[in-house]
């Protein structure tokens, strides 16, 4: 008998998504809150069981469902979880309870609609990290973007409109040349099968380009230099809510596409292009970096920050050995909780000020004590101090990149220092000093609502970071299968 523990995590959040629409108008808005965080833990809890059943020391797919859809063109519900994608599931599921918990109180207006669409949201995103039918995949894919889009569309700030149509413009002529590569490989093979791609053999030329048109749609969802500049406005104008879930789990999609389509379906591509990708890993790393030090909002500063730290990602899978994919993944899951923290820290301040802007603020710690120790705790992680989550992706991508290209790690280092400068100078400038004003001396300190969500993250990113092992040990195997599928003995360009 198939087990349907996957079907019922994509599923039940988009029905639920539904019953929270039906509560109406918003003097039904107590009712939709109940409803929406009520089913975001129950989808929770169901999905912890991926976790405890899941057998780590195998690579094939678990909790696997497969059944006809469209048969004349050979299109299945096919849906599955290995190593690579059920933490990433396990993030999605968590991070949907602290959004719906953030919004509880600031969301006023809509309230049904906005709590609506993140649950549906989070359905398919689990759609996108579970479907091994290549349809299947790109109708998740595309999905995704409509609840996004309506998030910070209609609940955005000033400039929400030109956010939304860049956001929307960039990922969806991206994703029509993944398509266009999806619709070939299906003529070639006669299978929509993702997996059946795998054992497809191509010419190196038709990988090349496969591989540039997947290329497409998963640099601008990462994203990577130079296609990024989608991101900062999209966070800029995003309620918080919608702000940690674009930096925590949608820009996760990019890298989760790289390993699940183009490593194993273009891997000979993957090695010639390799030099293109760790070149633009890495001005991504310490370009980026040196923009986010010139930002005066927090949004636009932790938003570039965000595109930094996912060069380590596309570094990691791109060096090609287990510490370098291994501490892309821990890096993918990592920025998850840190970046995540951080809007909602943001968020915090903005509640009670409206404003982003760091000249603003200034010694926050005064009257608002507990606030400060969880900013100082995330703004470390983001640095990548030893004892947090933030650690452990950085220096097992720095270890595997030393051991495929020395200069690779010690470019890839510099993000450390950069990154340390950018974050440590917001902090310095909003918590610690003076109070710089009569308004920032009545704020009043996070209420129990704002500990939760923060306490939350804030315990995952310490425990992950003093023990790693946990995910480590579910990733490994399936990492290391990637890796043989790929052919380690070979190495990029640059490595040579």
């Amino acid at each position: 008998m198939e087990n349907k523990l996957l079907s019922a995590l994509i599923w039940l959040p988009i029905v639920a998504g539904v019953l929270v629409l039906a509560t109406g108008n918003d003097q039904r808005a107590a009712i939709a809150r109940k409803l929406a965080l009520g089913f975001s833990v129950i989808i929770f809890l169901l999905s912890i069981s991926l976790y405890s059943g899941f057998d780590a020391g195998t690579a094939n797919m678990q909790f696997t469902e497969h059944h006809s859809w469209i048969s004349a063109f050979n299109i299945y519900y096919s849906i599955g979880v290995d190593g690579i994608s059920m933490p990433l599931i396990l993030l999605t599921t968590l991070l949907t309870v602290v959004v719906i918990i953030a919004g509880w109180q600031v969301i006023t207006e809509r309230v049904a609609q906005y709590m609506a669409a993140f649950l549906i949201m989070e359905g398919v995103m689990i759609g996108v990290f579970s479907a091994l039918d290549a349809v299947l995949f790109y109708v998740f894919w595309e999905t995704m973007l409509i609840p996004m889009f309506l998030i910070i569309g209609i609940w955005g700030g000033p400039n929400r409109i030109y956010a939304t149509i860049k956001f929307f413009l960039y990922t969806l002529l991206g994703s029509l040349l993944m398509l266009v590569a999806l619709l070939y490989l299906y003529n070639a093979s006669g299978s929509f099968s993702i997996l059946d791609y795998h054992a497809l053999p191509l010419t190196l030329k038709a990988q090349i380009l496969i591989f540039l048109a997947l290329f497409s749609a998963f640099a601008v969802k990462v994203p990577m230099f130079p296609v990024h500049t989608w991101l900062p406005d999209a966070h800029v104008e995003a309620p918080t809510g919608g702000s940690v879930i674009l930096a925590a789990v949608m820009l996760k999609m990019g890298g989760y596409g790289f390993i699940r389509l183009s490593l194993p379906i273009t891997p000979d591509a993957s090695h010639e292009l390799a030099w293109l990708m760790i070149t633009l890993s890495l001005i991504a790393v310490v370009y980026i970096a040196l923009v986010a030090l010139v930002q005066q909002d927090m949004k636009k500063l932790i938003a570039y920050s965000s595109i930094s730290h996912m060069g380590f990602v596309t570094l990691g899978l791109f060096i090609f050995n287990a510490q370098g994919a291994e501490g892309a993944l821990m890096q993918m899951i990592s920025h998850g909780f840190i970046s995540g923290a951080l809007f909602l820290c943001v968020g915090v301040l903005y509640d009670r000020t409206h404003s982003r802007m760091i000249d603003t603020y200034g010694g926050i710690a005064t009257p608002m004590p507990v606030f400060a120790a969880l900013f100082v705790l995330f703004a470390m992680a983001n640095t990548g101090l030893p004892g947090t989550s933030g650690f452990v992706g950085e220096f097992l991508v720095i270890l595997g990149a030393f051991q495929a290209n020395p200069w690779f790690a010690i470019i890839a280092a510099l993000t450390l220092i950069f990154g340390a400068a950018y974050t440590l100078w917001m902090v310095k400038r909003v918590i610690y000093g003076k109070v710089v004003n009569q308004d920032v001396a009545a704020l009043e300190d996070v209420n129990s609502r704002e500990i939760l969500m923060l306490g939350i993250l804030a315990a995952l990113v310490l425990v992950v970071g003093i023990w790693p092992n946990p995910v480590l040990e579910v990733m490994h195997t399936s990492i290391e299968n990637l890796l043989r599928h790929v052919d380690i003995s070979k190495c990029p360009v640059l490595c040579r």
